[in-house]
């Protein structure tokens, strides 16, 4: 099914006058960073980091001030990213297993992970490629697990990545930190190779992930400066700043191919932050669905479209990145392909704004190791996520929990538990003051729209109860996390 979709694909695309005209569509490239958190960057107001092409890439561009990961954790959003689709479309909920953290605190039996992203799932690589771009990965892939499928079998020609593996991100060259000079050298080479011809290039890092590694020269000069009030961890400052030098030679070897300005450059984090990074005034981190683990920093800079320090405070997230590309290449939607996301481009070009209402997230499971300011039920029981459906509408974010959704009675009693939350990010950034009782019209017709959005995806919603489940006594002292998993 999906070979053919994508001979019907090319035929379009081949016919399509935008290619037969004179002018190519323009260059795309993606940089994927690893757990950075939306506070961890110069431009978005970090006191300690330095990021000084990142810092001048958002100048040159427009920076969405609420951009957002398709999900918590790696793969998830990866999964998001590249089939534009939410996670109720292709069940990539977390990383190896949904069911992860002390069973005898979970109420409810969690919907199964899938490990992969499907080989039929016609992904942005594949479109772009049989539009006629060169497409190429350079860096961490993380969906071809028993269930997944190769980077080589997702649209990508050229697959360049530092490791096969997670497991094999072994601490590395002293002079090549994670990768991150390999990578990027690698993307430069690639769009030399091609630069007659429009290409479409995904650089995902593996910095900032842990284990934290960074330039002997890099640690130092954090070793010597001196701590800011909300960041100060010179190894993470180190490991960031080698990361921005890497963006920085991607950026200049652009401009020496004379691409610049017909090249559309994202940049972007698959998840939030973690506990080695304070996001404040974000309330929790990475694996969880409060700001701190979804809100990202986000740039878009193409001189042809892009007005040069332009900024948007409307609520985007990646899996918007597939329709951009493609609009912006003028090619088609692959025949049969679902996409979740919108274009960017009316953003872009500042002439219109985005039909739709609210963006998702869906997590039907639980993850171990508890977050920073989060629910006092998960750091008492030892969980970031337990299963739960977020929107942003707006600015209004809602946060569905199930376990008391289903077990508690639903609509029925919500004044009388904690199935749903809400907040008003405008006035309220770090979802401090829950407004579900207060404000119960803005609750329920939010909750509505909710409840439509998880019928009209399929989203599979935990019903089971959980034989093992014992109620924490009053009082207790927070369970013991779990393992934490080696590619979370």
């Amino acid at each position: 099914m999906k070979n053919t979709a994508l001979v019907l694909l090319a035929a379009l695309a081949t016919a399509s006058a935008a290619f037969a005209a004179s002018t190519r569509p323009p260059n795309i490239v993606l940089i994927f960073a690893d757990d950075l958190g939306w506070k961890d960057v110069g431009f978005q107001g970090s006191d300690f980091h330095e990021t000084p092409h990142l810092d001048r890439l958002a100048s040159q561009g427009m920076v969405f001030t609420a951009g957002y990961a398709g999900a918590g954790n790696c793969a998830p959003s990866r999964a998001c990213l590249l089939s534009g689709n939410y996670s109720p479309r292709h069940h990539v909920y977390a990383v190896q297993s949904t069911d992860r953290g002390p069973k005898e605190h979970q109420r409810l039996v969690p919907i199964p992970n899938r490990s992969g992203l499907a080989k039929d799932n016609i992904t942005v690589a594949d479109a772009l490629k049989a539009a006629g771009y060169a497409t190429g990965i350079f860096g961490k892939w993380h969906l071809d697990g028993p269930e997944g499928a190769e980077p080589g079998e997702q649209g990508f020609d050229t697959v360049h990545q530092a490791y096969h593996t997670w497991s094999d991100a072994k601490v590395s060259d002293p002079a090549n930190p994670k990768g991150v000079f390999s990578l990027t050298r690698g993307a430069c080479e690639f769009m030399e190779k091609n630069r007659d011809r429009p290409f479409f290039v995904y650089l995902p890092h593996f910095s900032i992930h842990t284990p934290l590694d960074a330039r002997p020269e890099s640690l130092e000069k954090f070793k010597r400066k001196k701590p800011g009030a909300q960041h100060g961890n010179p190894l993470y400052a180190a490991c960031l700043y080698d990361l921005d030098a890497g963006v920085g030679i991607l950026l200049a070897k652009l401009a020496e191919l004379g691409l610049e300005r017909d090249t559309l450059v994202v940049f972007t984090s698959d998840n939030g932050g973690t506990q080695a990074s304070s996001q404040e005034p974000l309330r929790g981190n990475k694996g969880g669905y409060y700001e701190g683990g979804i809100r990202e920093p986000f740039i878009v800079r193409w001189p042809a479209v892009t007005r040069p320090g332009s900024r948007s405070d409307t609520p985007v997230i990646n899996l918007d990145l597939y329709p951009t590309f493609l609009a912006a290449a003028g090619a088609p939607v692959p025949a049969g392909k679902v996409l979740d996301g919108e274009s960017l481009l009316p953003l872009l070009r500042g002439d219109g704004a985005l039909r739709r209402r609210a963006i998702y997230w869906h997590f039907p499971g639980y993850l171990n190791q508890p977050v920073i300011r989060g629910r006092d039920i998960d750091m008492r029981d030892g969980f970031r996520t337990r299963p739960v459906t977020v929107m942003n509408e707006g600015g209004w974010k809602l946060h569905l929990f199930h376990e008391e959704w289903r077990l508690d009675g639903g609509r029925d009693r919500l004044d009388s538990n904690r199935a749903v939350e809400i907040y008003d990010l405008t006035t309220d950034l770090g979802e401090r003051h829950d407004l579900a009782r207060s404000n119960p019209a803005k609750r329920d017709e939010m909750l509505g729209r909710m409840l439509a959005w998880i019928n009209d995806t399929g989203a599979l919603i935990p019903a089971e109860r959980n034989p093992r489940y014992t109620p924490p006594a009053p009082g207790a002292a927070p369970a013991k996390a779990g393992k934490k998993a080696k590619s979370d």
